[in-house]
């Protein structure tokens, strides 16, 4: 049986040196509260939406495993942050090679969501986070949520493999797991040969990640009690700078 190790949390107060030194960071749930300045259960206010999320109907490799929402927004310097139209999700293939190239139109996030103040305020620190890596400018900010099940005995969290998304800040947030094993994330230098593997286990875990400096990826879940569901819920936040891919 495969150990897991823990997450190598930092505090608030060192997530930017952090990120800057070693290309990424993690937050604790108590720290990202902190981070956030609110507590945890107005985040948690959130979580009832994994419960009904839409099937993702573009995975290549036949999985029905996947479920998502998505939308995208644009955080001006100063703090003020705009929903934009609905759009599709697109990658090049250079990012993606499983699905880059095509556009992805996913169900759009609940208005109710996006409006909640946890909700803003998250993605206010995440373009803080990303104007203290690369300089203050807006930010195109694009949200995913997403669930992995194991219905089909096996759910692939990154069925793209280790990869970078061609942005400068990723920022994902575990949700909640129930009844899985694996889960392992897994974070490389994109130009060396060092590594750190952890699973996150604990409501609102927050990895950040230089995306230009580091790869990464999460290993499959299976389900712990055979005949049982399972799944992994995700929250998966790019901040671009300059526009949106594919514009």
């Amino acid at each position: 049986m495969s150990k897991d190790f823990s997450p190598p949390a930092t505090t608030p107060e060192h997530l930017s040196t952090a990120l800057a030194e070693d290309g990424y960071a993690v937050l604790a749930p108590q720290g990202l509260a902190q981070w956030m300045d609110m507590p945890l259960s107005e985040l948690e206010a959130l979580r009832a939406d994994w419960d009904a999320l839409p099937p993702d109907d573009y995975l290549k490799d036949g999985g029905r495993y996947r479920t998502r929402r998505h939308a995208c927004f644009v955080a001006e310097q100063g703090g003020a942050l705009r929903q934009v139209p609905h759009r599709a999700h697109w990658q090049p293939v250079e990012y993606n090679a499983l699905h880059g190239g095509m556009q992805r139109w996913f169900a759009p996030m609940l208005e109710a969501s996006v409006a909640q103040p946890a909700w803003q305020q998250l993605m206010r620190r995440l373009a803080e986070a990303a104007s203290a890596l690369r300089g203050a400018q807006p930010w195109y900010i694009e949200a995913h949520q997403f669930r992995i099940d194991t219905a089909g005995g096996i759910g692939r969290p990154t069925p793209e493999g280790a990869h970078r998304d061609g942005v400068d800040l990723v920022a994902v947030a575990l949700v909640g797991r129930h009844n899985v094993k694996g889960g392992e994330t897994r974070v490389f230098e994109a130009a060396g040969r060092r590594g750190e593997r952890f699973t996150m286990t604990e409501p609102w875990t927050l990895l950040l990640l230089d995306d230009e400096r580091v790869i990464h990826e999460t290993t499959p879940i299976q389900p712990l009690a055979e005949g049982e569901s399972g799944w992994r819920d995700t929250l998966v936040v790019t901040c671009r700078a300059g526009g949106f891919q594919g514009d």
